[in-house]
C-alpha cells in the first residue's frame, strides 16, 4: 500500500514537473512574441506601390509581424516576383523595427499591344506585361514594330531611340510634369500630349533647355486646347508659337 502512494506521489511530481516545464516555455515564447513583435515600419526605394502595398506583400499572416521569425524567413535572400520590382530585402533594426527596402525594375514607358500594358525599360526590353495602366509612366507611340516577347527587347529599327525615351522621360520626373502620351514620328520626332496640348519637340537635341521652358508655359496654357510648337527651341529663345484649334 505504502508502494502505491510512493508511486502516486513519483507520478504527480513528474506531471507537475512536466506542467510547470510547459508554462514556463509558454511564458519565455509570449515573452519574445511580445519583445519582437513589429510596431515600427520604414520602407525605402517604392514608387509604383505605396507604403501600406509594400508591408502587406512582405508581412501576410501573423508570424510575419514578428522580428525575429522574418529574419529567419528573409535571411541571405530577398522577395522576387513581384510585377515591376527586382527584389525587395527586410532588416532588422531592432527587435520591434524593420526596414524594407525595395529595388524596383527601371521602367521607361510602356506600349498597348493585343489589349496589354507593355511596360519595357531603358533598353527597350519588356520587363512586365499587365491588364492594369500604372499612373506615372508614360505611353508610348509611334514605335513600328510586329510583335513582342516578354523579357526581350521590342524589335524596332531604331533601338538608340530608347535613350531618347529615358532621357525625355527622366526630365519630366524631375520637373514634375505628368505627360499622358509620347508620339515619335517615323523621323523619331516627338510630340509631347498634356489634355487639350500637343507640344512638338523635335528631336532629342537641347531638350534640356525645351523641358525647363515647357515647365514655365504649361501653367499659361491651361484651359487651351492647340499644339505648342519647340522643336526649334533654344536657350533664351523667348518668342514660342502657340497654335491654338480651331
Amino acid at each position: 500500500m505504502a508502494k502505491k502512494k510512493k508511486k502516486k506521489k513519483r507520478d504527480y511530481g513528474k506531471y507537475f514537473a512536466i506542467l510547470g516545464i510547459a508554462v514556463l516555455v509558454l511564458c519565455v515564447f509570449f515573452l519574445i512574441m511580445e519583445r519582437y513583435t513589429v510596431k515600427t515600419i520604414t520602407v525605402e526605394g517604392n514608387v509604383h506601390y505605396t507604403n501600406d502595398e509594400i508591408v502587406s506583400m512582405v508581412m501576410k499572416n501573423k508570424l510575419d509581424h514578428n522580428s525575429l521569425y522574418l529574419s529567419l524567413k528573409y535571411r541571405k535572400k530577398g522577395i522576387s516576383g513581384i510585377p515591376f520590382i527586382e527584389k525587395m530585402s527586410v532588416d532588422i533594426m531592432a527587435p520591434d523595427t524593420i526596414k524594407i527596402i525595395v529595388y524596383e525594375k527601371a521602367v521607361a514607358g510602356y506600349i498597348e499591344y493585343l489589349g496589354k500594358y507593355m511596360y519595357f525599360d531603358k533598353d527597350g526590353i519588356i520587363v512586365e506585361t499587365s491588364d492594369v495602366k500604372t499612373e506615372g509612366i508614360p505611353q508610348i507611340t509611334g514605335l513600328q514594330f510586329d510583335y513582342v516577347v516578354l523579357h526581350e527587347s521590342l524589335p524596332i529599327q531604331n533601338q538608340e531611340i530608347f535613350q531618347s525615351i529615358l532621357d525625355i522621360t527622366q526630365l519630366l520626373a524631375k520637373y514634375e510634369i505628368p505627360v499622358d502620351k509620347i508620339y515619335f514620328d517615323k523621323n523619331d520626332q516627338m510630340t509631347l500630349y498634356f489634355e487639350n496640348i500637343r507640344v512638338r519637340l523635335g528631336d532629342i537635341s537641347n531638350i534640356d533647355d525645351k523641358i525647363i521652358r515647357l515647365k514655365v508655359i504649361l501653367p499659361e496654357l491651361e484651359g487651351q486646347k492647340g499644339i505648342l510648337r519647340m522643336e526649334n527651341y533654344e536657350e533664351g529663345m523667348k518668342n514660342i508659337t502657340f497654335n491654338k484649334d480651331s
